[in-house]
């Protein structure tokens, strides 16, 4: 793969991942348990929708370099059917209970985070920046999921079954985090991108960590699910689309 085909493939990653996770969170506005908690999830997705439009944004430029054209960040999330998305798979599993949204939250952002940091120093300029923005954000949602993980864990009898139900029924989605795309294997010997397998070890020393604090069970790695980076997806991502997208697709090209 040519390398700005490689690097816009990278990106898209990057920015389906944030979109479908800030789809999701916004399912909950106006249901969190308590209105500080309905706020804060609200504050997460909105980070993450804006990270999101900083990828597409540089998505669209390196396209437009590979094809003399490049779509805009609406495009590319309104105009794109479910198998040419490329977010992880995890992000895309149902809210389910608070418990739920919050263990695959806090799977999530503690790989956020040490991705981010890793992409600050990237040898694509525009990467390093929207990393280190990205990054600042990050550090913020992987504190406020890892408290509440060790809050409802080491809770009632209630919420710490409910937590580990919820980290337990996530777990098989972790590896694909891990997995590198044949695309991003040129960007990361180039320094451009990160090998994702780099951010294993640390990724399990922290969530390792808060899981023993919340006197949760840290689940046995074993078959993982995968395909998400590579198109293919749970029926969940489908539906989750055809709500975000009817008003795009049903009035195409509206002016507001």
């Amino acid at each position: 793969m040519p390398p700005d085909a490689s690097l816009l493939d990278y990106l898209l990653r990057l920015a389906d991942t944030d979109l479908v996770l800030a789809q999701r969170l916004g399912e909950w506005v106006g249901k969190g348990p308590v209105v500080e908690e309905d706020i804060a999830s609200t504050n997460v997705g909105l980070d993450l929708l804006g990270q999101a439009r900083m990828w597409y944004g540089y998505a669209g430029e390196v396209e437009a370099r590979i094809a003399g054209t490049g779509r805009d960040e609406d495009a590319f999330a309104f105009r794109r059917d479910a198998h040419e998305f490329r977010n992880l798979l995890l992000v895309e599993q149902p809210n389910g209970d608070y418990a739920d949204t919050l263990a695959r939250q806090f799977l999530f952002d503690q790989w956020h985070l040490l991705l981010l940091r890793a992409l600050s120093a990237s040898a694509d300029e525009r990467v390093a920046g929207i990393a280190a923005k990205a990054a600042k954000e990050a550090a913020y949602h992987a504190e406020r999921s890892a408290d509440w993980v060790i809050r409802l864990g080491d809770g009632t009898d209630v919420s710490h079954a409910r937590m580990q139900d919820a980290i337990d029924g996530l777990w098989m989605y972790t590896g694909e985090m891990f997995t590198a795309a044949p695309a991003g294997d040129p960007l990361a010997a180039a320094g451009i991108a990160v090998d994702p397998a780099m951010l294993k070890a640390p990724w399990d020393a922290r969530v390792s960590a808060v899981l023993a604090e919340a006197t949760l069970a840290r689940p046995a790695d074993g078959w993982m699910q995968k395909g998400g980076i590579a198109g293919v997806h749970t029926e969940h991502l489908g539906r989750l689309l055809a709500e975000m997208q009817f008003l795009q697709r049903a009035y195409p090209d509206a002016k507001w």
